[in-house]
């Protein structure tokens, strides 16, 4: 019998959420997602080494106010990464907006637009990027902007059903609604365990998911954040799923047969809500678990960004 990640393949689109390249060759997964956390461990890898030389070389070379300098080498060592996993996969790498630019619609439009032209200077054109940005309004309204371009769009730190109708309203190519963090809150919440089929992850993607194909929306979901296989089994049949090298490595040594749990065949009626931005902000204040996850992702990756920037900066005085 085929492994449960072989049977997930046959389903689901099977993304890895990574920047390890060993890991990406070995698994083979179609799409790689990557976030400010994702690359600053990359980058302290042997792999990276001599692209963190060239990159801080270039950075000598450039003009500008240190802060400026800093800020650019960083940004070259986030496509560098990227740029390395799109010569191994088939499909789409996603790289993240600046996080600290989450609450900015226009700085985000025009970090993405850079993003998309340091890529093509590298000879990757924009169908094979996806440019991440948090599921904030601002972050979403960017998006939207952003579609109109051809430039498609991933909308991650999603936790909860107002944003995925706000993602779906502004047409975004993919959202990543996340599981492992919401499963996180509610333990910490309520003390309880929880069940693959009770995770209230696992049933927030579900809806999600359901909501979509009831009304015909063509974005992605991309079930996100795993903490368990039992998660991911759980969302199996979900357009796409983004899992870290160690559970797709524990799926492959699975044997057992994998059931198939979302199918855009098998969907109750779920009716459209369009949402404007005051309906959006009260829906997500009403919702604990996501104000709070949503703001602790955002604090997350921006304090990773730092961390990329000191070591920048650390690179660029010894040089």
């Amino acid at each position: 019998m085929a492994s449960k990640l072989e049977q997930l393949r046959s389903m689901t689109t099977v993304v890895a959420d990574t920047g390890d390249i060993e890991a990406v060759a070995r698994l083979k997964p179609v799409d790689c997602t990557t976030n400010p956390t994702i690359v600053l461990k990359a980058l302290g890898t042997p792999v990276f080494a001599d692209r963190v030389k060239e990159a801080v070389a270039w950075g000598k070379s450039q003009s500008g106010s240190s802060e400026a300098v800093v800020a650019a080498v960083a940004d070259r060592l986030a496509i560098s990464v990227g740029a390395a996993l799109a010569e191994l996969v088939p499909g789409r790498v996603s790289t993240e907006v600046d996080a600290d630019l989450s609450f900015d619609t226009e700085a985000s439009i025009t970090k993405a637009r850079g993003i998309i032209a340091a890529y093509k200077e590298r000879g990757i054109e924009r169908d094979r990027i996806l440019i991440k940005l948090a599921s904030t309004w601002e972050g979403i309204k960017a998006a939207e902007v952003l579609q109109t371009e051809g430039i498609d769009c991933n909308l991650t730190l999603l936790f909860s059903k107002a944003q995925a109708i706000a993602c779906a309203d502004a047409k975004a190519f993919l959202i990543s609604p996340f599981v492992g963090r919401i499963l996180d809150w509610y333990k910490k919440s309520t003390g309880e365990d929880y069940t693959s089929e009770t995770d209230p992850g696992v049933i927030s993607v579900r809806q999600i998911y359901n909501y979509y194909k009831a009304n015909g929306i063509s974005t992605i979901v991309m079930g996100a954040s795993f903490r368990n296989a039992g998660e991911i089994e759980a969302l199996a049949g979900c357009d796409r799923l983004t899992i870290s090298p160690a559970l797709l490595d524990e799926l492959d040594k699975t044997d057992g047969t994998l059931e198939r749990k979302l199918s855009p065949d098998n969907i109750t009626e779920d009716p459209f809500q369009p949402i404007d931005e005051k309906t959006f902000r009260w829906m997500l204040n009403e919702d604990a678990m996501a104000t709070e996850k949503l703001s602790e992702g955002i604090r997350a990756f921006a304090k990773d960004l730092v961390a990329l920037r000191t070591m920048v900066t650390k690179e660029l005085a010894a040089a």
